[in-house]
């Protein structure tokens, strides 16, 4: 069971022995690849899609390792008592964040969540201090061309209100491997945003104002790493 250097990355973050649950599991590679291995002691697989599940059990099949798999949308199907590890991975920001929202019981602090955006990172972060959980650590990982982010977080956590601006980054990201590399490639992204925002006939001067807070923010941040 090959996985992409992403889906990699995140398994390297589920603790031995977990029990996880993988939402929007798709062909269950994840969780598939970890039972084979021997790393963790039971996983479900939940997705919206039956063709993906369909191909998860024939997988699962295949290797001879039981996947429970079930056909709903986050964690709708999911017992918080059946795992301490959840990884939500290849959807957006926001919609991670609505999976959260509807299981509040990802809040207690007795499950690690290992989460992986692929866009709306810095509303993710935001949301996720607003709401009380903790960013423990941030590892970056490419495939291809493309940089992502995989979260590590914990709920129980202090609730903080912290400005979009300011959500470029995290104490944690700072401390990651690659994280200089990392900050030059959202530095380059969000100054070429900020050059098309000054150019434009018709510049909103709120957006134009945090724009710049942001940019000025990567700044700082990798002043302080190099």
């Amino acid at each position: 069971m090959v996985l992409t250097p992403r889906l990699a990355c995140i398994a390297t973050l589920v603790p031995q022995g977990a029990r996880l649950a993988d939402i929007g599991t798709d062909h269950g590679k994840l969780p598939l690849s970890l039972l084979i291995e021997g790393r963790i002691a039971s996983a479900i697989g939940s997705d919206i899609g039956k063709g993906p599940l369909a191909h998860a059990a024939r997988n699962a099949r295949e290797h001879g390792v039981s996947l429970s798999l079930r056909l709903a949308p986050g964690l709708d199907a999911v017992r918080p008592e059946e795992c301490d590890t959840v990884s939500i991975a290849g959807m957006g920001g926001q919609t991670i964040a609505e999976i959260l929202q509807a299981a509040p019981w990802t809040a207690d602090g007795a499950h690690l969540l290992l989460l992986q955006p692929m866009t709306m990172v810095y509303e993710l972060r935001q949301w996720l201090w607003a709401h009380g959980y903790a960013i423990e650590r941030e590892t970056l990982c490419r495939e291809d061309r493309r940089r992502y982010v995989v979260l590590s977080v914990r709920g129980g956590a202090e609730v903080r209100e912290v400005p979009l601006s300011q959500c470029a980054l995290s104490p944690a990201l700072l401390q990651a491997p690659g994280a200089a590399e990392y900050l030059r490639h959202l530095l380059t992204r969000e100054q070429r945003a900020l050059a098309g925002m000054e150019q434009a006939s018709r510049a909103d001067n709120g957006r134009l104002t945090e724009q710049r807070a942001l940019v000025h923010e990567i700044e700082q941040a990798l002043e302080g790493l190099t």
